[in-house]
Protein backbone atom coordinates (compact mmCIF):
# COMPACT_ATOMS: atom_id res chain seq x y z
CA UNK A 1 0.00 0.00 0.00
CA UNK A 2 1.68 3.58 -1.27
CA UNK A 3 1.07 6.40 1.15
CA UNK A 4 0.70 9.88 -0.62
CA UNK A 5 1.52 13.34 1.22
CA UNK A 6 -0.32 16.03 1.07
CA UNK A 7 1.32 19.19 0.81
CA UNK A 8 -0.43 22.92 1.60
CA UNK A 9 -0.35 23.77 -2.34
CA UNK A 10 -2.44 20.56 -3.04
CA UNK A 11 -4.67 21.81 -0.46
CA UNK A 12 -4.54 25.61 -1.61
CA UNK A 13 -5.42 24.26 -5.32
CA UNK A 14 -8.06 22.05 -4.51
CA UNK A 15 -10.25 24.39 -2.42
CA UNK A 16 -9.69 26.64 -5.37
CA UNK A 17 -10.95 24.24 -7.76
CA UNK A 18 -14.10 23.42 -5.30
CA UNK A 19 -14.87 27.06 -4.74
CA UNK A 20 -14.59 27.34 -8.67
CA UNK A 21 -16.88 24.45 -9.35
CA UNK A 22 -19.78 25.80 -6.55
CA UNK A 23 -19.75 29.29 -8.20
CA UNK A 24 -20.44 27.13 -11.67
CA UNK A 25 -23.13 25.38 -9.68
CA UNK A 26 -24.86 28.39 -8.41
CA UNK A 27 -24.38 30.31 -11.75
CA UNK A 28 -25.87 27.15 -13.48
CA UNK A 29 -28.81 27.26 -11.34
CA UNK A 30 -29.07 31.19 -11.20
CA UNK A 31 -29.47 31.51 -15.05
CA UNK A 32 -32.14 28.15 -15.60
CA UNK A 33 -35.87 30.45 -15.52
CA UNK A 34 -38.73 28.54 -14.48
CA UNK A 35 -40.98 27.11 -16.66
CA UNK A 36 -44.44 27.21 -14.62
CA UNK A 37 -45.33 29.70 -12.33
CA UNK A 38 -47.78 28.90 -9.09
CA UNK A 39 -50.88 31.81 -9.37
CA UNK A 40 -49.47 34.09 -6.37
CA UNK A 41 -46.21 34.13 -9.18
CA UNK A 42 -47.97 35.20 -11.46
CA UNK A 43 -49.77 37.81 -9.71
CA UNK A 44 -46.87 39.36 -8.20
CA UNK A 45 -45.49 39.22 -12.04
CA UNK A 46 -48.36 40.64 -13.65
CA UNK A 47 -49.38 43.24 -10.81
CA UNK A 48 -52.64 41.67 -10.45
CA UNK A 49 -55.48 40.40 -8.40
CA UNK A 50 -56.83 36.85 -7.54
CA UNK A 51 -60.01 37.61 -9.30
CA UNK A 52 -58.36 39.26 -12.66
CA UNK A 53 -55.76 36.04 -13.03
CA UNK A 54 -58.73 33.67 -12.23
CA UNK A 55 -60.84 36.58 -15.28
CA UNK A 56 -57.67 35.85 -17.44
CA UNK A 57 -57.94 32.24 -16.87
CA UNK A 58 -61.80 32.04 -17.90
CA UNK A 59 -61.86 33.96 -20.45
CA UNK A 60 -58.23 31.82 -22.54
CA UNK A 61 -56.00 34.73 -21.95
CA UNK A 62 -53.60 32.69 -20.31
CA UNK A 63 -53.19 29.38 -20.48
CA UNK A 64 -52.87 27.09 -17.83
CA UNK A 65 -53.21 23.48 -15.91
CA UNK A 66 -54.14 22.34 -12.75
CA UNK A 67 -52.13 19.58 -11.13
CA UNK A 68 -54.35 19.18 -7.33
CA UNK A 69 -55.92 21.94 -6.17
CA UNK A 70 -52.84 24.20 -7.64
CA UNK A 71 -53.03 26.39 -11.68
CA UNK A 72 -49.74 26.35 -12.94
CA UNK A 73 -49.13 29.11 -15.56
CA UNK A 74 -46.06 28.95 -18.45
CA UNK A 75 -43.96 31.57 -18.61
CA UNK A 76 -43.71 31.28 -21.95
CA UNK A 77 -47.54 31.56 -22.33
CA UNK A 78 -47.54 34.25 -20.19
CA UNK A 79 -44.70 36.36 -22.48
CA UNK A 80 -46.36 34.66 -25.22
CA UNK A 81 -49.54 36.76 -24.77
CA UNK A 82 -47.45 39.90 -23.98
CA UNK A 83 -45.82 39.90 -27.54
CA UNK A 84 -49.75 39.47 -28.98
CA UNK A 85 -51.10 41.84 -27.11
CA UNK A 86 -48.26 44.19 -27.45
CA UNK A 87 -50.35 47.72 -29.34
CA UNK A 88 -53.03 46.55 -25.92
CA UNK A 89 -53.60 45.09 -22.81
CA UNK A 90 -55.23 41.80 -22.43
CA UNK A 91 -58.56 41.51 -24.48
Amino acid sequence: MSVEILTKEDLIRFKIELITEFKNLINERNDQKKKWLRSKEVEQLLNISPGTLQNYRINGNIKWSKFGNTYFYSLDSINQSFDDNSSAPFS
